[in-house]
């Protein structure tokens, strides 16, 4: 596998998709450096996945500031030596009626797409020295696709932006070597889904999956290996991917 002493940067590592990324990506032989709002969710899951410190680095902030995205990508330089993956995963997701969206909820959308771009600015510069690397963006299926139960104009026009980012930079990037692509998840049991709905309305959403079950971090993790690795994809760029049980495909009933 070729992610075996590869340096992957991944945001949003605290908890849910990141930190399973992280595992998994460390399993595959990677350093990885986390990056989280949050000091001692970053801490428990640096501590689970190499409790030496040696391979894992973290740095705690809100990567929508610039000097947070400037700073993951130097300590990920200054640890390991320079970044061949990032993996834009942080996310905030709210579901709300349209007309009930205020400018702070547009803010904090916005305030993600930026941490993004930036931190993906940083990355590109150190891939570009080592001759090439792998984006990989969190979207959304709710980009792809309205769903009336669940209201949400605000994050499905953000993550459309990023999915639009994606092309954009994979052609751009294309000539150094930069692979960049996304992956559009259906709904995943995180503690983020957790902290939106209750247990009985996260079961209800089983039957909305084509294939009959919500999703796990695992499968998300899954399409994360396979687009970062370069010896899996190595000719695939600009894809937006989804990986939602079937969901974009249709509905049986």
């Amino acid at each position: 596998m070729s992610l075996e002493n590869k340096v992957v940067v991944i945001t949003g590592g605290g908890s849910g998709l990141g930190a399973d990324a992280a595992r998994a990506a460390h399993a595959a032989g990677a350093k990885i450096l986390l990056n989280g709002r949050t000091q001692s969710k970053l801490a428990a899951v640096a501590s689970h996945i190499d409790p030496s410190g040696k391979d894992v680095a973290l740095v705690a902030g809100d990567i929508g500031d610039p000097a947070v995205g400037a700073r993951v990508i130097k300590t990920a330089r200054q640890r390991f030596g320079g970044v061949d993956v990032l993996y834009n995963n942080a996310g905030v997701f709210g579901i709300k009626p349209f007309q009930e969206v205020t400018r702070a909820d547009l803010i904090e959308y916005f305030n993600l797409m930026s941490g993004y771009f930036t931190t993906t600015q940083f990355a590109v510069v150190e891939m570009m020295k080592r001759g090439g690397g792998s984006v990989v963006n969190v979207g959304s299926i709710w980009a792809m696709q309205g769903v009336g139960i669940t209201p949400a104009a605000v994050p499905s026009m953000a993550k459309g932006g990023i999915h639009a980012l994606t092309r954009a930079l994979a052609i751009e990037l294309a000539g150094h070597n930069i692979r960049v692509n996304a992956i559009a998840p259906a709904v995943v049991e995180t503690p983020l889904l957790e902290s939106l709905a209750s247990s009985g309305q996260i079961a209800a959403f089983n039957g909305f999956h084509p294939l009959g079950r919500n999703g796990q971090p695992r499968d998300i993790t899954s399409a994360f290996l396979f687009l970062a690795d370069e010896a899996a994809s190595g000719w695939i760029t600009g894809v937006t991917l989804p990986v939602d049980g079937g969901v974009t495909a249709g509905t049986t009933h």
